[in-house]
């Protein structure tokens, strides 16, 4: 009988050890699976950005509205295409400009050219520019009121030809705007007037 009890007993704190035991695992179970949680999101993935056209000068890009459009000048002057005729006016503006500018450069020529223009929208002088080239007093290569004849077949009156269209019409900047006057740098006219630029050989005023 004694051998029954201690049997029992013995039984008894076998389970009760297991109990604990298992209850021991399960309460730390849970710490031994703990690992950092990712998110894979879809938002944390790449995303193919599409290019950006609204891009201004003002962000350091500026895109020609005609990929055609000389970049300089020189290369305006060039693409300048032959139109047969020249009507009065444009012919009279080519003529100053030879005359009075043929051996400056293209800048120079073109302020010759829109001191001419200006002058014509000032209300200060004849509203044509025929009228603002052969006003008495104002262009030295002007004899009577009559232009010199043209020398057609000179390199220097076709590129007058096409800055005179290029000024006419305002496709280029003026580098001159505002002035009315001008002179060459090799007299002194003593003119009370506000000196705006000098451009190679000649100066200009408002």
């Amino acid at each position: 009988m004694p051998n029954t009890t201690v049997i029992a007993a013995l039984t008894a704190f076998g389970l009760m050890s297991s109990t604990l035991a298992l209850a021991e695992v399960t309460d730390t179970s849970p710490a031994v699976f703990e690992v950092p949680a990712t998110v894979n999101a879809p938002a944390a993935l790449p995303v193919p950005v599409e290019p950006d056209t609204s891009l201004s000068s003002d962000a350091g890009f500026s895109p020609l509205a005609d990929p055609e459009q000389p970049d300089s000048l020189p290369e305006l002057v060039a693409a300048v295409d032959e139109r047969g005729a020249l009507s009065e006016d444009e012919h009279c503006l080519a003529t100053a400009i030879y005359y009075e500018a043929r051996s400056e450069s293209l800048s120079g020529q073109l302020a010759v050219a829109n001191v001419v223009l200006q002058r014509a929208k000032s209300g200060r002088f004849p509203t044509s520019l025929c009228g603002v080239v052969t006003q008495p007093g104002q262009f030295s290569f002007v004899r009577s009121g009559r232009l010199p004849d043209a020398p057609e077949t000179a390199p220097q009156w076709r590129t007058a030809k096409a800055i005179a269209e290029i000024a006419m019409e305002g496709s280029w900047e003026n580098p001159v705007q505002g002035a009315l006057f001008f002179h060459s740098t090799r007299v002194q006219p003593g003119w009370n007037r506000a000196k705006l630029t000098r451009i190679g050989g000649h100066v200009f005023y408002r």
